[in-house]
Formats: structure tokens, sequence, C-alpha cells
């Protein structure tokens, strides 16, 4: 049975190691239930429900009797139908540095654990932000963001990914600190049929994005993500960047723009930050815009008031709340914001984080004195006791310099 190639045709692959760990094979896969997935660590909602589907579909799917006339489930195919495709895909490079050097001073078990460990931590690292682990090739990684899944922001996620990365490498345990060259582009491609077989399998891609992500990452500095022109568009104001100016590139036409990814940005809001430019006029949403005023002018007079906007990404959500606070820039009024992220989805607490870092003006480069003390003034305004400053400080991951109370509290209080 092909299971690498069964959950890579699901587009979770991330968890084959769980299924071989637990020595799950075509007689048990048909067999498992919810509760098993979950053991198995499959600990997001639409995940288990892919699997869930498709284990159902082997199910459905199995022809073949014994002797006896029961069912015998056939194997999973280990590749759909394969049909070219045009898509706009993120493709990543990523190079662990000085790996030549390496297998010059270490015994080569040795320098394959620590490759392995090195891969692993990228496999885990992408997966986090919706990335495909296409092919490993020794000590570099190919990553597609928009392949099999394609979300709204997966130049955002590529980025993402690829920082994150340059922070979890360096921490991996190996006789030498790592570091990793990272290179992103984003363009159209055709993705077409599986090349190869077994671990050298690959969905094959063509165009000119692929090639450029890897010349990219040749000029990267260790430990720096560099990204192409097309990429830097979809960014908005989201990341810290900076310019590179143009470079010649081997096998590309004329001279690239290039761009290195320092760090998010604290931005407010995310539509604000890929909106630069300035907004178009808002049309076709007069009552809706009306019944939010209505419910404002409601508000003022001492009656609470709720409002949900709900729909299909990109809809216009955002920018109906964008003209709403355009309408009320002349009123007197506390506005507060939280912005939940997908790529934060396993932290409750994470709007929360947002907003006070945003409100007490914390940024990147302050020393821990710095951050504290301006946590204290922003909670200085308000009532909040020592205690609950250290809660504050806890949650914001400041740690705490003797200004605050110890806390005995449990986990369960703490939240």
């Amino acid at each position: 049975m092909n299971l690498r190639g069964w959950l890579r045709s699901l587009g979770l692959e991330r968890y084959e190691a769980a299924f071989r760990e637990n020595e799950i094979d075509e007689t048990v896969l048909p067999s498992l239930t919810a509760e098993d997935l979950k053991d198995l660590g499959v600990g997001i909602v639409g995940h288990r429900r892919k699997l869930l589907d498709a284990i159902a579909a082997l199910r459905t799917d199995a022809t073949a009797k014994d002797p006896s006339g029961d069912a015998v489930c056939s194997p999973p195919s280990a590749t759909p139908e394969d049909r070219a495709e045009r898509r706009q895909v993120t493709v990543m490079f990523s190079d662990l540095v000085g790996s030549t050097a390496l297998s010059a001073r270490m015994d080569p078990e040795d320098l394959r654990e620590v490759i392995s460990t090195y891969q692993k931590c990228v496999a885990e690292t992408v997966g986090r932000f919706g990335g495909f682990v296409a092919k490993y090739m020794g000590d570099g990684v190919l990553v597609y963001f928009g392949y099999p899944a394609a979300h709204e922001d997966d130049a955002e996620r590529a980025v993402r990914a690829g920082l994150a990365l340059v922070d979890a490498v360096p921490l991996l345990t190996a006789p030498v600190p790592l570091q990793v060259r990272i290179g992103a582009a984003t363009g159209l491609v055709v993705v077409g049929d599986l090349v190869g077989s077994g671990d050298a399998q690959e969905r094959g891609i063509v165009g000119e994005t692929p090639n450029l992500a890897a010349r990219l990452q040749g000029i990267a500095e260790p430990n720096t993500v560099v990204i192409a022109e097309g990429t830097r568009r979809l960014l908005g104001n989201l990341f810290e960047l900076q310019d590179l100016g143009t470079k010649d590139l081997k096998g590309i036409a004329g001279k690239v723009a290039a761009w290195a990814a320092l760090r998010a940005r604290s931005v407010e809001s995310r539509f604000e930050a890929m909106h630069t430019t300035g907004l178009t006029a808002l049309i076709g949403r007069e009552e809706e815009s009306e019944m939010l005023l209505r419910r404002w002018s409601r508000a003022k007079t001492g009656e609470g008031q709720v409002v949900l906007i709900s729909g299909e990404a990109g809809i216009g959500k955002s920018r109906l709340t964008a003209s709403l606070l355009e309408s009320l820039a002349t009123e007197p009024h506390t506005r507060l914001r939280y912005f939940c992220s997908p790529q934060h989805t396993d932290s409750a607490l994470y709007p929360i984080i947002g907003q006070m870092e945003r409100a007490a003006g914390l940024a990147h480069d302050d020393k821990l004195q710095a951050r504290l003390d301006k946590l204290d003034a922003v909670l200085a305004q308000t009532s909040t006791s020592t205690q609950d400053a250290a809660l504050f400080a806890e949650m914001l991951s400041l740690p705490n310099d003797g200004r605050y109370p110890a806390l005995e509290l449990t986990p369960q209080q703490r939240r």
C-alpha cells in the first residue's frame, strides 16, 4: 500500500509519520474512526473530515470479494486522475547553509541525522502555514504554497513560513549552529503529472517561477528570506522589507528586483495593510451602511448594540466596516479592534495579544525593560492590579524583572 501517495493525494502528507508509527496499513485504514484520528494527532477538524470522507470512499469502492463473500478493501490509489492545470503558486526553496563543509567534518550517519532533523523542521513549519513539501533535494527543500490547496493569502503564508524557519533552524541540535537560505517567487505555472516514484515523486510544475525562487535562494544571505516582485506586490504593508535592488540571475531574462523580508509588521488592520494606495468608492451597500449607522445612533443613546457581518471571502465585509469608520471619524468614540489570523488558530488569545501590543506601542527592537515600561504606562490608565499586570506581561511573553508579584495560579486560572 502506498500510504504516502494516498495521504499526498489528500494534501495531508504531514501525517504520514504518525500513521507509520502507529502501524496503520490497508487492513486497518478502512476501520479508522474520528477518535482514532484524534489519537493519531489529527487535531484540525477539516483534516479529520477530509480523512473520514476519503476512508468512507475506500469502503464504498471496495468491490473485490474474498472467497467467503466478504468485501475486501482495495489499497488506496497512489494518485488521482492527473490533469495539467494553470495555477498561481508561490514557490519556496529552502537550503541548508554550509552542508558541504559539514560533510567534510562529520561522519555520514551523523550528517544524515542532521539533514533529517532539518528536513523534518521544514516540513512541520511549512505545514503549519499550509505549505506543500513537493520534494527533498539533499539539503534543499522545494515547497509550494497554492497547490494542491489554494488560499487567498498564499504569498503571505510563504513569507511567514520562511521567517519561522529562519527562527527555528538555528535552534536545532547540531554539532555547529545551522543556518538557512530561503527564496520565494510567485507566478502562473502549469501543474502537470506526477514525476518519479516513491520518495522521489513530485508533481511536475512548469514555468519560470520555480527557477526564479531557486535563483533568489542562491543570492540570499544566511538566515534571510529573499522574495521576488510578484510576491512583494501581494504582501502590501504586512512585512518590513529591505530593497536589495535589481539582480542579474542566471537563467532569468533581464534584471530582477529582489527584497529581503525582515519581519512581520505590527499592523492594526490586515485590510488596511493590503490597501496602501487608498480605497475605491463603496458601491451597492447603501442598505447595509444605513443599518450600521442606525445601530450607531442607538448605541450613542446608551442602548448597546452588536452587529455581525458575515459572508464569503472577498465580498466586501472589511470594506463595509472601513466605510463605517470613515463616517464616524468626526464623532467622539473609542475604537477597539481585534483581529484573528488563519496562521494562529492554535492561539485563542492571539487577537487580545495583538491589541495589547498595539495599545502599548511595543516595537520589535525594544529591550525587555522598555517593553515592560510601555506595558505599565498603558495599564496605568486603568484600574489594573499588579497581579493583573503580571498576567498581561505573561500573556505577552515578557519575563518578569521583579516588578510584579509571582503568580501562584493554575493554567486554567491564568487563562
